[in-house]
């Protein structure tokens, strides 16, 4: 899955947390998606963010597909979160709109 198509799956989803600004930074020339919770829609953007979630493209995609733990991933630095810890508590919630 491309990062457009993923982005594309998270919006139809809506795959966002209401009120919050969530990004998910991938790094490098992969660059970020946006799940604006305010705008209500799923973004290829970047800018500002409650909550900033660090992960390279490759540990996404084994996060998304279920092949890696979110808590294994942050307890072993392949994810890292700046800002509200809250809103990062709930990827859970984003990644299974993407396995469904």
């Amino acid at each position: 899955m491309t990062k457009s198509e993923m982005a594309a799956k998270l919006n139809s989803a809506n795959a966002w947390l209401p009120g919050k600004r969530v990004k998910i930074d991938f790094g490098g020339s992969e660059g970020a998606v946006m799940l604006d919770g305010n705008a209500n829609q799923v973004t290829e953007e970047d800018g500002p963010a409650d909550t900033t979630i660090k992960v390279s493209w490759e540990d996404w995609q084994a996060l998304s597909s279920g092949q890696m733990d979110g808590m294994t991933a942050f307890m072993s630095g392949k994810l890292k979160v700046e800002g509200d810890m809250s809103a990062a508590m709930q990827l859970q919630g984003v990644l299974a709109k993407l396995k469904s």
